[in-house]
Parts: structure tokens; sequence; C-alpha cells
């Protein structure tokens, strides 16, 4: 599937895009930029549920600035990647978290390290924030340091949650992982009317990525099934453990917005406390999707990932 470029957010240059294929027979999209003159390395763009290249392309134009490649990818199951409910491709559904790490593996091996200049670095997004940190917890050692936006270290918009989760872990062991989460449909944040929304306070920004997905449709994707948020649940129980991020030896910054009403700073702030190898800021004010903020949010945000990445080289 070719990237949509529109004249509110066109494709930026010298740009490849193509299909790679996991090992358990999944389609993604991915896209790759070649590196700028005196180039500090490649910086893999991570993103968040619902999420496509395309949203992205303003980031790009910013870490080329900056002197870096770029090469993203979409998850399985979303943007122009192949959809896992053929008959509902508007539903977010994973068959378990660990696929995303399928994802990731298969992207860095099939396209970073043939095709991209080292050193490598990660910039995450919330559920993509997630799905790098379960990574790096495995044993995954191909990003030199980490950014985390606003990851998905636990939900602010769930109820009473132990009987949430009691409630979607029934559900789906009753063979509804298919269905949408109770009291949602198939209506979609992205398209909804700029007012109250939670994503960000940038009405330009905004409207931009509503063009995108009024000017190619099958970008969308609507809100998540109980077999994904059942996913979602078991995932961040497992990161509630202390001795999780104090295993983790990776060098990671998180970021968390202040204003943020789809993810936890609270469970953000508590995980990155444990790190041993890593740091947290909080931008005040500032709403769920960093990268999409208003521009003095967003330099709030560069300043901090330009003050780590890409550090200090290694001492071997």
């Amino acid at each position: 599937m070719p990237l949509v470029s529109i004249p509110a957010n066109p494709v930026p240059d010298n740009g490849e895009t193509g299909t790679i294929v996991t090992p358990d027979g999944v389609s993604l999209r991915y896209a790759r930029w070649a590196p700028p003159p005196d180039c500090k390395g490649t910086v893999c763009v991570i993103q968040g549920r619902t999420e496509y290249i395309e949203k992205y392309f303003e980031t790009v134009r910013d870490l080329h600035a900056r002197g870096f490649a770029v090469a993203t990818f979409d998850w399985r199951g979303q943007g122009g990647s192949q959809r896992l409910l053929p008959s509902s491709p508007l539903k977010g559904y994973v068959r378990h978290f660990d696929d995303y790490q399928i994802d990731l593996e298969t992207f860095i091996q099939q396209v970073v390290l043939p095709d991209c200049p080292p050193p490598f670095f990660g910039l995450a997004h919330s559920m993509g924030g997630m799905a790098v940190v379960r990574w790096v917890k495995s044993g995954a050692q191909w990003f030199e340091r980490i950014v985390v936006s606003s990851p998905m270290l636990g939900l602010s918009n769930v109820p009473m949650p132990r009987l949430s989760r009691a409630l979607i872990r029934t559900m789906r062991l009753a063979g509804l992982g298919g269905a949408y989460v109770p009291r949602r449909d198939a209506s979609v944040l992205a398209t909804a009317p700029f007012r109250n929304n939670p994503l960000t306070s940038d009405p330009v920004r905004y409207a931009r990525n509503a063009a995108v997905i009024e000017a190619d449709p099958s970008l969308l994707l609507g809100n998540p099934t109980v077999a994904w948020l059942d996913e979602a649940f078991k995932a961040i129980a497992e990161t509630e453990d202390p001795v999780y991020p104090a295993s983790i030896r990776q060098p990671l910054l998180m970021i968390a917005a202040g204003a943020d009403k789809v993810v936890s700073t609270a469970a953000i702030e508590r995980f990155a406390s444990y790190l041993r190898t890593g740091s947290h800021l909080m931008i005040p004010g500032a709403r769920h999707e960093l990268l999409m903020e208003q521009d003095r949010f967003r330099a709030q945000f560069w300043a901090a990932f330009d003050a780590f990445i890409p550090g200090t080289p290694p001492s071997w």
C-alpha cells in the first residue's frame, strides 16, 4: 500500500515504502527515509494503537533535520498492514501482545539492519511504548537508547479496574474476543470533532490527521476488541511488579503528558522510578499525543529528546 500524500501532509522526500512478512505470515507495511549528510544513525518510530505511517511525516522531517535517518512500520491489524479480522477490518484486535514483538523483530531484521545506518535508536508512543518495553525486557538489544512518549503502562479511562479486568477476561473465555469492548462501537476517535478530544490541544494537527483519514479511509481503525483489551490488561499487570522495570538494562527516557486522559501518568512515574538505566519527565498541560501537540509542548519534548539521543557513544 503506497503512502498517502495530501497538501497538508506531503510525503517527506527520499523515502521508500514496501511490505515485509512476519514468520507467522502477517504482511506489514513499512517506510524508511535515506540518511541526511553527517548522519547520526537511524531512529525507528514505533507507533501507538490506531496509528499509521502518514501520521508521522512531520516527525520524520523533525528527525531528519536533527541528522537521523528514519524507519517505521504499521503494526499488524492497523494502518496499511494486514488486518487481522478481514470481515471486520475496523476492529482493533490482536491475538497476543507477544505478536507485536514478532512485528518489531521482523521490522528490525528485514528493514533496519540491512538498509539503515547504525547506530539505532527507538522513538515509541503509547501502545508502541508498551511493546518496546516488553521487547527489551525479553532481551532485545538492537537500540542504543529509547525515548518513549506516553507509554501505555496503565489506562486512565477504565472504571473499577479489577472488575473490568475480570469482566473482559470472562468475555474472552466465553468466545467474545472479537467483539467490541462493552459500550463501544465502530465509531472512531480520529474522525470525531476536535472539541474535548483527549489526544491533542492543537486543532491544526488534529485536522491534518483527520484529513489523511478522509483521503484514505482504509487507514482507519476503530475501538478495541475484548481480546485486545484483555491482552493490554495482562501486559500492564506484568509491568506493575517492581522487579520488571528494575531488570531492564536498556537506557530509557519516558516522557509523560501531564493532562493525559488515555494512559496513566502515575503508572509511568511509578515504573520509571524502578528503572536502573532510565529516567522520567512530565510535560505539564500536554495531552496524550505529545508529537501531535502544540509547538510549546513539542518544543519541550524535542529538548528532552535532543539531550538524550544520540547520547554518549558506547565505550567499547
